[in-house]
């Protein structure tokens, strides 16, 4: 049966509440309906450096990330790393608005290694995509219709988003389905059923939805932060294979997937969360390469690293 816990109200450390206006993220949705992706680029470059240097909720949000990733920057440095974070955020949100607006056809997407793509077609059941927020993850979803299966995502919405996700512009589609995690269960149940149908299951390994306790301590960039086995706990019941994939901007109008490991958990780990750990690791481990080659294309948003999580 599915883990009644996998939701708890009183637990979430974090809120999907996006960086910027609602004013801001219309103008820049006017701009690329305008003169597409240059126009809003050339005006992203200046609203980047004012957020940057005068708004203090933006220093909170970026902080705890850049400071780990560059223990030994200077006043200077770290002024210039929280640009360049908040610079190529803002070029991910701009890219996922042109996907909506302009096509798929507007945004070339490919793998970093061209076999990537044949390992997971030619896995023979329905997978787990463990991803995280790098890069741009709605390019992923645009690039699973080659897949020829059914795309689930959880993703959790609420009254606090500003931002349009690229299938709420326009007669844009929407090619996968959203599990919310607010639902019963968490939307545990509903998981468990797409991959019993064989289809693809996206999940986030970099965000504790809600409940701490499905959560485990892992090292990243030097101190124990807390990331969720979710995933890994429905991979064991079901038998279903983990594709750990990441996104990045390769260039203006480009993005390059790549798939960092393909896992096979072993069945019935049970409950003890330290049985889920070492595949948790295997996650951790490979975002922190990423994260090492693009330092500034991590864009998860709150204290990983809070003083007050328990062993």
């Amino acid at each position: 049966m599915p883990d009644k816990n996998i939701i708890d109200k009183n637990n979430i450390k974090w809120t999907s509440k996006s960086i910027g206006s609602k004013f801001g993220h219309n103008f820049f949705y006017f701009m690329v309906k305008l003169g597409g992706r240059r126009l809003a680029y050339f005006f992203l470059y200046f609203i980047v450096l004012y957020y940057s240097l005068f708004f203090p909720s933006i220093r909170e949000k970026t902080d705890p990330y850049l400071s780990k990733r560059f223990p030994d920057s200077g006043i200077i440095k770290r002024i210039c790393n929280r640009y360049l974070l908040i610079l190529y955020l803002g070029k991910a949100l701009i890219d996922r608005a042109l996907l909506g607006i302009s096509g798929p056809e507007s945004i070339r997407v490919s793998f970093t290694n061209p076999n990537d793509l044949s390992r997971i077609k030619s896995l023979d059941s329905g997978f787990i995509l463990l991803m995280s927020h790098t890069g741009c993850w709605q390019v992923v979803m645009s690039a699973l219709s080659k897949l020829k299966k059914p795309v689930n995502l959880l993703m959790l919405r609420n009254d606090q988003d500003i931002d349009k996700h690229y299938f709420e512009h326009g007669n844009a589609k929407n090619i996968f389905k959203i599990i919310n995690p607010e639902q019963f269960l968490g939307g545990t149940i509903e998981m468990l059923n797409v991959l019993k149908n064989d289809e693809i299951l996206c999940i986030m390994g970099d965000r504790i939805f809600k409940n701490k306790e499905l959560s485990v301590l892992i090292n990243f960039l030097g101190k124990d932060a807390k990331f969720p086995f979710s995933a890994q706990k429905i991979a064991s019941i079901t038998q279903k294979p983990v594709v750990i994939l990441y996104s990045h901007k390769s260039g203006p109008d480009s993005y390059q997937l790549n798939i960092s490991n393909i896992i096979h958990i072993p069945a019935k780990l049970g409950k003890k969360k330290e049985s889920y750990k070492p595949y948790v690791q295997e996650f951790v481990s490979s975002l922190e390469l990423f994260v090492q080659e693009y330092p500034y294309q991590f864009f998860n948003f709150y204290d990983m690293w809070e003083p007050d999580q328990e062993k």
